[in-house]
């Protein structure tokens, strides 16, 4: 008889099952890689013909677009069936990798915490927490939308 720590819960369970969060995680890494892109056409092309807050509003939008589409596909196109906690779970990943992330990066830069959480105030008219909200709900939209 296998202890509890042990078990697996049933197909009926509910509970998170931790391998199928593996491919969700290479898809983070994808999402990251654009976001750097992203970035990139930000200040190389965006911030000389819209200023910074035109140019971060816009990447911004650009950004959420291509979560969004990511998201879709990748859940169009994979055979798992995910659980509805299952799919939180990734959400929640993705939101907090990609917060952590923004704030290695800070730090690094030795940009102080507060500069970073600035980018997350809507009543500054920061839009940035888009970003962080399209990762939070893509998985449960496209997960249950695509899969019924």
């Amino acid at each position: 008889m296998r202890s509890r720590a042990t078990r697996t819960p049933r197909d009926g369970a509910g509970g998170v099952r931790l391998r199928v969060l593996r491919r969700p995680l290479a898809v983070w890494a994808l999402m990251a890689v654009l976001a750097v892109l992203n970035g990139g056409f930000r200040e190389l092309v965006l911030v000389s013909r819209l200023g910074h807050r035109g140019a971060h509003r816009l990447s911004t939008a650009l950004l959420v677009a291509a979560i969004l589409l990511v998201a879709y596909g990748f859940f169009r196109s994979t055979s798992v069936e995910y659980r509805r906690r299952e799919l939180a779970a990734v959400g929640v990943c993705w939101t907090a990798l990609t917060v952590g992330f923004e704030f290695l990066v800070g730090y690094v830069e030795g940009t102080p915490p507060t500069v970073t959480l600035g980018q997350y105030d809507v009543f500054a008219g920061e839009v940035w927490i888009a970003v962080p909200l399209a990762l939070l709900a893509a998985p449960l939209l496209f997960g249950r939308v695509l899969r019924g």
